[in-house]
């Protein structure tokens, strides 16, 4: 599972879609993809009025008004295209992060996170995954949820029955365990039904990957980001 920052050159962000089929196939086998399930959207491209889209990992040229695996493309708003899953709408732009759609996640009293930039540039926040106490960091180049055994361990999250695969790294094949976090909260938004990948090495925070992120609208002022519920 390696890192990546908020921003990236566009060879960078052509190798994470790349990375999209793996990640899909390994969420496919641990959660089926039946058309109730979420589905992980990418945004690859533009050409005119029709839009490249990648739909659990596999590429699609659409035009407006057209439909792929309950995946309609609703209209062009200046640089975002809107498509619909299941009577929602979702704003997306070329190079954005994968968006899952069809999740309905439950809505809180608070709405939104404020993170302030620490050391380096990173976000950091504190939270809980499954009702215990996590420190997270924002990884907007993780399509899930990331965290190492040990503190898979500590958290109580049961890996008997999770799922096992291979992801490729700079280091070389890297086994992991694929999960659903009962609960994830960051700040005092707490989402449910939360996909992760749990890696055999230690981290020092849990990655704060996708299946999180993109059930919020990320807004990024200078060293201030504001993630709201959509």
């Amino acid at each position: 599972m390696a890192r990546r920052g908020l921003q990236g050159t566009p060879a960078a962000r052509q190798s994470r879609f790349r990375g999209v089929r793996w990640i899909t196939l390994a969420a496919c086998a641990l959660f089926g993809c039946a058309s109730v399930q979420a589905q992980l959207v990418v945004l690859s491209g533009r050409m005119g009025e029709r839009a490249l889209l990648v739909v659990d990992g596999q590429p699609y040229t659409m035009g407006v008004g057209q439909s792929v695996g309950g995946v309609k493309l609703l209209r062009w708003n200046g640089e975002f295209a809107e498509v619909e899953r299941g009577g929602r709408v979702y704003p997306m732009r070329v190079g954005e992060t994968p968006v899952q759609l069809g999740l309905a996640p439950p809505r809180t009293a608070a709405r939104e996170i404020v993170l302030t930039a620490g050391s380096g540039g990173h976000f950091t926040a504190g939270g809980t995954i499954n009702g215990k106490q996590a420190r997270f960091m924002v990884d907007t180049g993780a399509t899930l949820v990331s965290l190492g055994k040990d503190d898979a361990d500590r958290l109580g999250v049961d890996l008997s029955n999770a799922r096992r695969a291979t992801t490729q790294t700079a280091n070389g094949p890297v086994p992991v365990w694929l999960v659903t976090l009962t609960s994830v909260r960051v700040g005092e938004v707490e989402l449910a039904n939360v996909g992760a990948a749990v890696v055999p090495q230690p981290m020092p925070m849990v990655l704060l990957g996708n299946s999180f992120l993109s059930r919020l609208q990320m807004k990024r002022e200078n060293d201030t980001m504001r993630l709201e519920l959509r």
